[in-house]
Parts: structure tokens; C-alpha cells; sequence
């Protein structure tokens, strides 16, 4: 039987597929960008043609227009989508992906625990009375209780997330490097990537540059973000299980512990096949039973 936990858990677990598609995506982004860069370098032609759409007709039909384009040209346009709109977009999405696991996190604890709301917590009359039923009640006032912890910093939102969760983000070092990734989000967003004392103040001892300076977003700076929201995700399956004991979670994290044993006993065994294979003319005898032993796990 499916236990609330088992939920939380799903929930947690899709959302991380979601981020392996981003690191998916990029990756593959990446590959052709890096084909089409070898492509133009090794054409035949010093002018291409790129053909793109500037409009879209009442027909439904698209405006296209036409461009010439030298090889060196156009590859630093292909190197600059690849080293700095790739990681900007990634990091967008990175940020959506984890904004929306904590808000389902919280909207389904409250909605399975509303207890959990506070008894003296303000609620507009026109919520009620545009209720058609008690359940429609509830999910309105969830709704405008998670309507402004969305416009609170991502401090302030923790702080009220452990209050109805009791999950202590601000303890987990992934959330902070979490905060100084959304807050570089919003500088792209609101200033065109350069800092501002929002940025500042938000990512704390985690900021990466000073105010006014413009805020660098790099391949790398992408993979560190999204191994950053990875972590968090595994913190979050630990916290919540901590509190709603999921049997999914845990037959998952008792199989992955099985097979990281496996990958180190086979990774130890190939290298034990190494040395008994001769590098000379001469064979190193190694003893047959210390292979034997590791894989039967005996002593």
C-alpha cells in the first residue's frame, strides 16, 4: 500500500528526472553545437547561408529571411550560444525545476495535514464564498498561502517551508548554493546579468561578484548548479523520509547501495586480474584465494 511518504518520494524522484533531462539536454546541445562549429570550419565555402524566421503571417505561415555569413563569423556566434546562452538557459530551467518540487512538497503536506495551517490565519471572505465545497476551500487558501511565500527571499521561504514541513533547508549547505543560484537567476532576469545589491545581500557569503559587476554564468558554473540541485534532492528524500517513512525510498536506497558494493567488488577484482596478467616474459604469481574470497565475502 502506497504510504503519503511514497508520494513525497515520487514527487522528489520526478523532479530529479526532470533535472537528469536538463544535464541531457545540454549535453547533447553541446554536441551539436560542436558539430555544426567542425561543419563550418570544414566547408569548402568561406560564405553561408543561414536562413531564420523574423515573423509569423496571419496565414500561419513564418517570414523568413536570409543572411550571409562568414566561416569565423558565424562560428563565434555557434561558440557564443554554446559557452554563454547554453548555461544561462540551463540555469533557468534548473531554477524552475526546483522552485516547483518545493512548492508540491508543501502544497501536498498541506493539503494531507491541514492542521498544519494556523487556526488564526486570515482568510478572505470572497475565498469562501466562492467555494463550492469545503476541499475547494482549502485548496484556495493553500493556494493564497503559497502565493506569498513565492514572493518572499528564498530565506524567508525556508523559514516557512520548515514551519509547515518541519524540514530544515537552511541546515543543508546544497540550499544555500541553491539561494546563490536563484538569485543569479533573477539577475539575468531583472538586470541583464549584472549585480545589484539584491544579489548581494540573497547569496551572502556565496557572491560570486560585487555590486555592479556583471555576473558570470559558464559551462562549468552550470554543471556545479546542477550537481547543487541534484544534492538537494537527495537531502530533501532523506529529511522527508526522516518524517514520512517512504518503503519506496528505502528499497531504492537498499538496491543502490547494493549495486555501489558490486561496481567497487568488480572494480577490485578487474584490478586484481590486471596484476596477475603477466607484464613480462616473466608471470607475477598473485594467490588465487584472495580473488576468491572478496567475491564470496568470505574470510
Amino acid at each position: 500500500m502506497e504510504t503519503f511518504g511514497d508520494r513525497l518520494y515520487k514527487k522528489v524522484d520526478n523532479q530529479r528526472f526532470q533535472l537528469f533531462i536538463q544535464g541531457e539536454l545540454a549535453e547533447l546541445t553541446y554536441q551539436a553545437y560542436q558539430l555544426s562549429i567542425n561543419s563550418v570550419a570544414n566547408s569548402d565555402n568561406d560564405k553561408i547561408e543561414i536562413t531564420y524566421p523574423v515573423g509569423f503571417k496571419a496565414d500561419k505561415t513564418s517570414t523568413s529571411f536570409t543572411q550571409t555569413y562568414g566561416k569565423e563569423d558565424l562560428i563565434s556566434r555557434y561558440e557564443y550560444l554554446c559557452t554563454s546562452q547554453l548555461p544561462i538557459n540551463g540555469v533557468y530551467q534548473l531554477v524552475t525545476i526546483t522552485e516547483v518540487l518545493l512548492v508540491t512538497i508543501l502544497r501536498d503536506i498541506l493539503l494531507e495535514f491541514p492542521s498544519k495551517i494556523p487556526s488564526k490565519r486570515k482568510i478572505d471572505v470572497e475565498l469562501v464564498l466562492e467555494s463550492i465545497s469545503l476541499d475547494d476551500a482549502k485548496n484556495l487558501i493553500i493556494n493564497s498561502i503559497i502565493n506569498e511565500l513565492n514572493y518572499k527571499s528564498p530565506r524567508d521561504f525556508a523559514e516557512e517551508f520548515e514551519k509547515y514541513t518541519g524540514v530544515k533547508l537552511l541546515e543543508q549547505p546544497a540550499f544555500h548554493k541553491y539561494i546563490e543560484l536563484k538569485a543569479t537567476r533573477d539577475v539575468y532576469i531583472h538586470n541583464s546579468g549584472v549585480a545589484t545589491s539584491i544579489y548581494t545581500n540573497k547569496a551572502g557569503t556565496l557572491s560570486r561578484v560585487q555590486i555592479g559587476e556583471f555576473l558570470p554564468v559558464t559551462v562549468q558554473y552550470f554543471l556545479e548548479s546542477y550537481e547543487c540541485c541534484l544534492q538537494l534532492t537527495e537531502v530533501l528524500d532523506v529529511l522527508l523520509n526522516k518524517i514520512w517513512p517512504s518503503p519506496a525510498y528505502q528499497t531504492s536506497k537498499a538496491k543502490s547501495k547494493a549495486s555501489v558494493e558490486e561496481q567497487q567488488h568488480t572494480a577490485i577484482d578487474r584490478a586484481i586480474e590486471q596484476t596477475e596478467e603477466p607484464t613480462s616474459a616473466v608471470e607475477i604469481a598473485l594467490p588465487k584465494t584472495s580473488k576468491q574470497k572478496r567475491s564470496t565475502g568470505k574470510k
